[in-house]
């Protein structure tokens, strides 16, 4: 089943439903994808009590809801569900965003789901990115056809990124490090629950060493822990980063058009303040260029 709107947003914290308000009262149909109530940066505060117009401390959920309550007062759409990946249109006039067994399709998106990718201290995999070890199946499976490859994660994110990698691979392992499967798995795929200690070659992945002592040959080593959050999905699409920061303009426009970012991802001050400017200015950029396309 695939669900329109004219701005799609991935993230309800304050970037997100700051840049929902802006589009909202703008007239144009909004989307806003997350992972649910309590689950943003904001949410997880005991209490807020630098913010303008906060007589008395606030608890951030309690924020976080109140934000979400007047985007919803206006129309905003919020949807509960775990985005899996953003990719282009066939036609490539905007965007496809995967969430499970819907996909949803805009002519701009906004990223607003957090900052950095998620990653672990294991030895050999901060040195062995670009080299083996990747954060994208979708960008990257191409370079491993017929070889040997392993997908790190115990989610559904995890398994999305190895549905992608199969039809690729010669041999397809998904290492749950330790965690406990959080997703149902096809019978054919291979998972190995042992705990990785390291990442083996010199100038290349050739292996995965486990608890056991045991060794895993593979070629490449592919990262998907916890869920998609924005950097990992600019990285799918094309945008240029600074390290874990999305790179934008002034306007909050990345190198991909259609595409902002706004919030944590953006790097910076990261106070709920930075956050609702950000996504007050993407979403006004957002209606901008959905009106330019409509008169086209």
């Amino acid at each position: 089943m695939t669900q329109t709107t004219d701005v799609l947003i991935i993230g309800a914290g304050p970037a997100g439903v700051s840049a929902a308000l802006y589009a909202r009262r703008s007239g144009l149909a909004v989307t806003v994808l997350s992972k649910g109530p309590g689950t943003s940066n904001l949410a997880r505060a005991e209490l807020i009590e630098n913010y303008y117009g906060l007589a008395a401390p606030i608890r951030g959920a309690e924020l976080e809801q109140r934000g979400i309550a007047g985007a919803e007062r206006l129309g905003v759409q919020f949807v509960t569900a775990e985005v899996m990946g953003l990719t282009f249109k066939d036609t490539m006039d905007g965007f496809r965003v995967e969430v499970g067994g819907a996909l949803y399709e805009a002519p701009t998106v906004i990223l607003a789901a957090g900052a950095a990718r998620v990653t672990l201290p294991i030895e050999g995999l901060a040195r062995l990115e670009g080299h083996g070890v990747s954060y994208c199946a979708i960008c990257d499976a191409f370079f491993y056809r017929g070889k040997n490859v392993a997908v790190l994660g115990a989610g559904a994110y995890a398994l999305h990124e190895a549905e992608v990698l199969r039809p690729h691979a010669a041999n397809l392992t998904l290492l749950t490090n330790g965690q406990a499967l959080e997703a149902a798995l096809p019978e054919t795929m291979q998972v190995n629950t042992q705990k990785v200690e390291a990442l083996l070659g010199q100038e290349r992945v050739e292996g995965v060493r486990l608890a056991d002592g045991t060794t895993l040959p593979v070629d490449g080593v592919f990262v998907a822990l916890g869920t998609a959050g924005s950097t990992a999905l600019a990285r799918k699409i094309g945008a240029l980063l600074d390290g874990n920061v999305i790179k934008v303009d002034a306007d909050m426009a990345t190198n991909v058009p259609g595409l902002f970012a706004a919030g944590d991802n953006t790097g910076g001050l990261l106070q709920v303040s930075k956050a609702v400017y950000e996504g007050a200015q993407a979403g006004l950029s957002a209606v901008k260029y959905v009106r330019q396309q409509k008169e086209r």
